[in-house]
């Protein structure tokens, strides 16, 4: 079975993290954290800045690692780590998304997520403030 390695953005302002709706593949309009595949010659922390500047056009500030998660989808077996993130710039331009929204605590089980992102919804429904 193919094995993918990605990371993924939860990127926090003002007690809300932001959550993208997928524009293209298997997962299209389900959300999703940003982020994306691990190329081979880099770190985490670098492939989670570059797909983040390329799905969103602006630059994060890595604050700490989240979490590392596991999920076997019927096709291939993700390997996934998480990191909390801040934005340096306001504007968030998607490029690969059809949307985005800034989601409390409280609106997380609003919208339909992909499946491995459920993991991370659970982790911010324990550690994210109201």
């Amino acid at each position: 079975m193919k094995e993918l390695y990605v990371v993924a953005a939860i990127i926090k302002k003002n007690n809300k993290v932001l959550a993208t709706k997928r524009g293209y593949g298997e997962f299209i309009n389900l959300w999703e954290f940003p982020g994306g595949k691990i190329e081979k010659h880099e770190t985490k922390k670098e492939a989670l800045i570059r797909e983040i500047k390329e799905e969103l056009n602006i630059t994060i500030n890595i604050n700490k690692f989240a979490l590392d998660l596991e999920y076997k989808y019927p096709d291939f077996y993700l390997h996934m780590s998480c990191y909390e993130c801040t934005i340096k710039e306001d504007k968030i331009e998607l490029l690969e998304h059809n949307d985005g929204k800034w989601l409390s605590k409280n609106e997380l089980d609003t919208i339909k997520w992909i499946p491995a992102d459920i993991t991370i919804v659970n982790y911010l429904k324990e550690t994210l403030t109201n």
